[in-house]
């Protein structure tokens, strides 16, 4: 079987940000393009503005309409903005937050459309972003709705682990209101099925965090646990999910429990991302998971802050662009195995010996 070149599209963020800094960084990385063809929804002026306050002389866009055009050996542009967009560096603007809406409508209209293969965003301003077209907390929000999905899962990835969320991006104190069987199942059953299918897991193994101090301490320190936490782990048991907890957040992380298991399902967003961010804040990946198309994105912000003085480390956005194209890739041997297994039934596709898998079932290098 013929590997077809993955696109990959590429929204450009908040253009005031360093979203231009880490895509630029990025995709002079040669093996970006042994791995994907990447397609940068922006603007050339607003590439050409950041080019020229890095200092960046030896890399330019290769322009064009569809993704259909694009160059395989090369970075792709497609101009979606018009020539009076204004860049300020730093600076958090109602005109930055329209440019980032705008890439990102175009870059999910083509993947829904099936014109790219995966999704890679860039960081978005979630306040200026906000319009009569943009009402939503976040990317993985507005594009679960995008895609008809009524529920998705934030899953963060790196090396050392891989942790969702049960409440995303909401105040804390709403947490507890949020935190029901029904929902902990459903985030359960997404996690589950995306190891198997997204990340080639045969049998995850999956670790719950409690939502109080010490798992509730025997209903001393909340009631949570026992109530709401527990009979979800035991439902989902019963639907043959390996699930274990809850756990107490600090202990399972401080005693480096957290190895033990293929992810880790938090209760909040904290909970989960400050471990998280500790650990692999320069290597980690937002991965949403649930959505019928492949969404990464880098686990940093616009960080206007050192926006234009080349100093943000492009890393994270080269993972998530990597990321992208081996769970494209593992989806779609996923598809050929479930749609063929007699062909597939005596192939260990999980062998530490990829000599001894048939060419169609070799994966792309793990980046991650």
């Amino acid at each position: 079987m013929e590997r077809k070149a993955i696109i990959a599209g590429i929204s450009h963020g908040d253009i005031n940000g360093i979203g231009y800094e880490v895509i630029i960084k990025a995709l002079m990385d040669n093996r970006i393009n042994e791995i994907c063809v990447p397609v940068v929804y922006g603007s050339p002026k607003v590439a050409a503005y950041h080019r020229k306050a890095l200092n960046i002389n030896n890399f330019s866009f290769n322009n064009i309409r569809t993704p259909e055009e694009a160059n395989h050996r090369k970075a792709n542009m497609i101009n979606c903005l018009d020539d009076e967009t204004r860049v300020e560096l730093g600076k958090p603007t109602e005109h930055g937050g329209e440019a980032a809406l705008i890439s990102l409508e175009k870059a999910v209209e083509d993947i829904i459309s099936k014109k790219i293969d995966v999704l890679i965003t860039a960081p978005i301003d979630k306040k200026v972003i906000q319009s009569e077209r943009f009402r939503f907390s976040g990317h993985t929000e507005y594009l679960g709705e995008k895609a008809g999905v009524k529920e998705t899962l934030m899953l963060m990835i790196s090396e050392s682990m891989k942790i969702g969320f049960v409440t995303g991006h909401v105040p804390l104190r709403e947490v507890p209101e949020l935190i029901t069987v029904e929902m902990i199942l459903s985030k359960l059953r997404i996690m589950n099925r995306s190891l198997i299918v997204d990340f080639g897991i045969r049998k995850p193994c999956i670790a719950v965090l409690g939502l109080n101090p010490h798992a509730g301490d025997s209903d001393l320190l909340g009631k949570e646990e026992t109530e709401v936490i527990n009979p979800a782990i035991e439902k989902a048991q019963n639907e043959g999910i390996l699930t274990f907890g809850p756990f107490p957040a600090d202990g399972f992380f401080g005693a480096g429990s957290f190895s033990k298991f293929d992810a880790i399902l938090a209760m909040y967003h904290d909970q989960g991302l400050a471990p998280f961010k500790s650990l692999s804040f320069d290597s980690g990946v937002n991965f949403t998971a649930g959505l019928p198309f492949v969404r990464t994105s880098p686990v940093h912000g616009t960080a206007f802050s050192i926006a234009g003085k080349g100093e943000a480390s492009e890393s994270s956005f080269r993972h998530a662009v990597f990321l992208a194209c081996d769970i494209f890739r593992n989806r779609q041997l996923y598809r050929e195995i479930t749609s063929n297994p007699l062909k597939y039934q005596d192939v260990d596709i999980h062998t530490d010996r990829p000599d001894e898998l048939p060419p169609e079932l070799i994966n792309t290098e793990q980046h991650i």
